[in-house]
This record gives C-alpha cells, structure tokens and sequence, in this order.
C-alpha cells in the first residue's frame, strides 16, 4: 500500500479541466494554455510536476509546474501546453522528494504508468451555447402531458386505443403502444406556469412528428406536426409562449430510423426504381429491409444516400433546419439512438451524420444545442466533435439508483422484468456511497470538460422506471439534489414532481392527475422549485469544478467551485455521524451559509464536522476569497 492509499478523499491532489485549471475553455489550434493542480501537503515533498501531453500521437512532457498560489496546506501548480492538435490527452506527473513518482489522470493517483485512455482530454470543439451549462431541462411525453379542449376536436386515429386521461397505462403487452390519451401542444401551453415554478428553463419534447404510436418515435412524416397535436400552429404558438417565459424548446429527432409509414418509406417499398430506394437498407427487390433491432416498423436509414442527406440533415431546406427556422425558432434537437445511427455491419458513418446534423444547425442558428442519446457508456465517442452532450445513464442514474436502490420495491407487477429496464444495473442492483462515487468518476472521467457541463442528468426518463417507484422512501429529494449540484443538465421527467410511479419506460409515461385523476404527492414540487432557484443563482453549480471531499456506505460530500464562490454540498442514504473533515478542505469554510438542509458545520482549529443524519440533503455557499 502506498503512502497516498491512506490520504482522506478531500487531501488527494485535483484537476478536471473546468476553468480553475484550465483556464481557457475555448482552445484554438496552437494556442498556449495553463494546466493547473492542486497538491495537498499531506502528500508528501513534492519536487517537480510536470504534465505529460500527446502531440501528433507522441507524447511529451512539460515545462516544470511552478507554484502559483498557496492556501491552508494547498499548493498551486501551473505549467503550459501548446494545443498543437484539434485533440490532444494529457496526465500529470509528480517527482516526490522520496525519489517516487507518481502520476495522475481522470481516475485519480498511480504508482505505475497508467494507460492513455484515461488521460484528461483536451480539444477545440467547446461549440455548445451559452446558456447549456446554466440549462434546467423538463422533459415531456406530449400524448400524456396535458389535454387541452381542442384534442376534443380530433377524431380518434385507425391505430390507436381512445383512454380517458385518469384510466391506467399499460406497462406491457398488446396496445402499450396504441393507447391513446390525446395530450397536445396547446395543452403544453396552458401549463407552462407549473414549469416557470418549477425553475424549468429549457422544455425538452419527444417527438412531435406523426406516427402510429403514442410515442411518435415511428414518423410517417418530417414535414409537419402531428395535426393530433394542434400541428404546426400549436406548436409555434408553444415555442412562442416559452421563449416569452424565459424557456427554450428543443425537439426529439430520430436520425437512425423512420416508421413504415413514412413518405419516404412508402415511396421505395417494393418499388426498386423509385429515388427513395437508397434511403434505407433494402435487399429482394426492396421487399426486406433493416430495421432498428428487427423491429420492423422502424426501418433503418441508409446514410450513404446523398438525397436522404440534402433532404433530412443537410442545408438550409432540410427537416433538421426547418424547425429551427421561423414561424418554429426551435432552440435545438435531442437526437434519438444518436450512438446507433449511421452504424450497420461494416458501415460507421456516426461522427460524419452527427458533424453534418450540427453544421446545419449552427448555419441556421448557432445558438441552439444538439444532444445525443447514449443507453450506455458515452464518454469513449461523445467528445464535442458531433453531439455537444449526452442523454446518457451510466455516469450518473445508474450509480444514483444504486444507491438508493430498495431492494424490497413492491411496484413491479407480476411477470415484469427484475432488474427493470433494459441493462438497468448491469450487476449488482445496490451499492453504497464510496461506489457511487468511484463508478461516477470512471464513466464521466472519459469526458472533455465542456462536454461533461451539457450531459443530461436524469434521474429517470420515459424509456425507464420511475426513480420514485424502485428508491427507498424519502430518496427522491436527496438524488434530486445530486441532479442540481453535479455538472451537467438536470432533467425532470413530467410526473416526477407529481410523485407519480412506474415499473418500466411504458408505464412511467403516466398522464399528470392535473384534476387529481390519480393518486399523486405535490410535496416535490417546492423541492425542486427551491433546488432550481439554487441552481441559478449560484455560478459555480453551472460551470465550477467538482472535488469530492468524503465517502462511505451512506454518504457522499463534494464541493463544486469556480473563481467566485464554492458551493459545499452533502448527501446523506443512512445516517453517518463520522462525517469529518480537514478544516482547509475548502476555502472560507467558516463563512459557510446553508441554503438548502438547514444543517450547521461544527468546526474547530483543524476539523470540520458535516451534519449527516438519515436522507438530508445540505447545501452551503462559502465565498470563493476571504
């Protein structure tokens, strides 16, 4: 065992290329950046820091550090690189007085020379909008959000099964798709109030295009909006409202497939000769097809097809700028199985499709945001280069599920799946609070900095259970205010204020009892309005760097900080009354204010003790300089 095995978490040296290290977020090719660290005394003498970089897939070392700044027992370390490539890795290496060296990356200290892949990354693609970092996402099913008086009007569709808004959703078997509830968009409208409450600032829609289901995700058209929905003049009617508000709208985009029912689709079916014949994959006289997991009312696009492109993606009269175009303004897309499309057999054509899809986007608007949707590990592809974030559940749901995990959850029927979702867990299903943190730390580790500030962090969505209906009771405020206080966008699925349940994806897309039609609970609604006003009035939880300071079965304490305040935060599963930190773990502890938790932090000449009783949330602001 080395000698830094036995250092607390809050002692070990830092770096996650946020501004306090890296303080040009902007890189171009051949600028000259400072790369800065942190070292705790508790280290050990330390002799000569160095940062070894990649240049044109060599590797390089530094200039030696020099210290810049010393507070309490902390040292600042500062060096130059030159970013010579649009990418580039780099770690550090510490030369101790001892005559060891030790070397530091993403997964923190190592006594032997660790491999490249977990090097921090660098790059030149920070291409996101301003307003991403400080974005509060709400995401809503139209079909179960809101029905207004003009879904009265609308005949109900040849495929779909007419439900009155308070029966219940089927989770599984014949007709999950087909229920029908007939949300709209000028439904949407008539509730933006209650996410203006809620501190929403950016409205995330799944798909809004016609289908043949209640999730949309099967478009038979690009062109226009689902007439079901109010169509096009409800839905600039909705953007409209929302921008007036202070919100931003995005949209759902499925690059990788469309419906059977889909013009383009219908045009080559069995048609060889036809100009849409290229667009998909067809074989036997375009009679067979591919299609998303043989699911074959998804058909698979074949972007080899220079027309799919110019029509679907590319320009300025493509579906992709359409809807960002006037009367619409969309504000962006979140694009559906981004880490499948362009991809079959021996075709890879991701990073292109993706690079296309945001050209188009910033020639239209490049104040808008693409978002790509990753059910696993995103951190390997998603550098900035296509998507500029991920809709993604490995660096953050899963590891927040696992710890709160109730393994005597009594909300899944009979006959559903155990665990829930799909690769939900991959393993084991509960895991206490050092583990949270170390499986965090490896997913997210493989990001670039501005890259990690715009992943969504979700506790659940419409593809997965219900975070309420699998936690121990009384979880949900505590994993909501790991949402609003880790780096990314925290997303609030409709229904998760209401304290709604479900078991899977399907049946967690559950109609809002907004006349009480179902057993609800409201008491979220305040929690997340106060942890949203939190969010935005305090800078650092929109672009400052996260440290953890402490770890154990039940509790979990970090700090996010910036060059203006640090922001202490502490979360609790049991109780955990060991919770004790050095006294210069942070700067202006003692000018600590709570803002949400109402915990007090004892504190003596070396020592800070941090409240930690049983499901307690605590959040506290310190300045950034005394």
């Amino acid at each position: 065992m080395s000698a830094f095995d036995k250092l607390p978490l809050a002692l070990l040296p830092h770096h996650d290329g946020s501004a306090l290290y890296v303080p040009n977020q902007n890189p171009k090719l051949l600028d000259v950046l400072k790369i800065r660290i942190r070292i705790h005394k508790a280290l050990g003498p330390v002799k000569e820091v160095r940062v070894r970089f990649s240049e044109s897939g060599e590797a390089f070392p530094s200039p030696v550090a020099k210290v810049v700044k010393r507070e309490g027992g902390w040292s600042w370390y500062e060096t130059k690189i030159t970013i010579h490539n649009p990418k580039m890795n780099y770690r550090f290496m510490f030369l101790m007085a001892s005559g060891e060296t030790l070397w530091y990356n993403t997964l923190g200290l190592h006594e032997m020379i660790p491999a490249d892949i977990n090097d921090f990354k660098l790059n030149t693609f920070s291409s996101a909008p301003g307003w991403g970092k400080n974005a509060i996402m709400y995401q809503i099913f139209p079909d179960r959000f809101a029905r207004s008086k003009h879904a009265d009007a609308h005949k109900t569709p040849s495929w779909a099964i007419a439900k009155n808004w308070g029966d219940e959703v089927i989770g599984t078997g014949p007709g999950t798709s087909e229920q029908f509830f007939g949300g709209d968009l000028w439904g949407v409208i008539e509730h933006l109030d209650h996410l203006k409450k809620l501190g929403v600032n950016l409205v995330y829609l799944t798909p809004i295009f016609p289908g043949m289901s209640n999730h949309r995700y099967d478009a038979s058209s690009f062109a226009e909006v689902d007439p079901l929905l109010g169509g096009g003049k409800a839905f600039a009617a909705l953007i409209e409202a929302a921008h007036k508000k202070g919100m931003r709208v995005i949209g759902d985009l499925t690059s990788n497939h469309s419906g059977v029912g889909h013009e383009w689709f219908k045009a080559a079916y069995k048609k060889p000769g036809a100009k849409e014949s290229d667009f998909y994959y067809f074989t036997e006289k375009n009679t067979k097809y591919d299609s998303w997991f043989g699911v074959r009312s998804l058909p698979k696009f074949n972007w080899k097809s220079r027309e799919l492109r110019k029509r679907f993606i590319e320009g300025s009269t493509s579906v992709v700028a359409r809807w960002l175009k006037a009367p619409y303004k969309m504000d962006g897309w979140r694009i559906d199985v981004a880490n499948m499309t362009g991809r079959i057999r021996d075709e890879d054509m991701y990073l292109e499709v993706a690079q296309v899809i945001r050209k188009t986007m910033v020639d239209i608007n490049p104040d808008t945001i693409m978002l790509g949707e990753y059910t696993g590990d995103a951190a390997y592809e998603v550098q900035g280069d296509g998507w500029q974030g991920a809709m993604t559940y490995s660096n953050f749901t899963k590891p927040v599920w696992r710890w709160f995990y109730n393994e005597n959850a009594k909300s899944r029927p009979k006959g559903a799946e155990n665990p829930p979702g799909f690769s939900m867990w991959d393993g084991t299903p509960k895991a206490g609070g050092r583990e949270l943190v170390k499986s965090y730390t490896q997913f997210i580790a493989g990001f670039p900095w501005h890259v990690r500030l715009h992943n969504m962090n979700p506790l659940d969505t419409h593809d997965i259970p219900r975070f309420k209906s699998y936690a121990i009771k009384g979880a949900q405020k505590v994993a909501a205010g790991l949402q609003f206080t880790f780096p990314g966008i925290p997303v609030i699925w409709a229904g998760d204020e209401f304290g709604l349940d479900g078991f899977n994806g399907e049946s967690s897309r559950t109609p809002i009892p907004w006349n009480n039609e179902r057993p609800h609970d409201t008491k979220m609604i305040d929690t997340y309005a106060a942890l949203a006003k939190i969010r935005s009035s305090n800078s650092a939880l929109n672009d400052g760097s996260m440290r953890f300071l402490y770890a154990s079965e039940e509790s979990i304490v970090f700090v996010r900080e910036n060059g203006k305040q640090s922001i202490l935060v502490a979360a609790t599963r049991g109780a955990d009354n060991k919770i004790v930190l050095p006294r210069d773990v942070v700067a202006n502890i003692a000018k600590a204010e709570n803002l949400f938790g109402g915990g007090k932090l004892t504190l003596t000449s070396t020592t800070v003790k941090v409240p930690g009783e049983k499901l307690s949330l605590n959040i506290w602001r310190l300045p950034a300089k005394a």
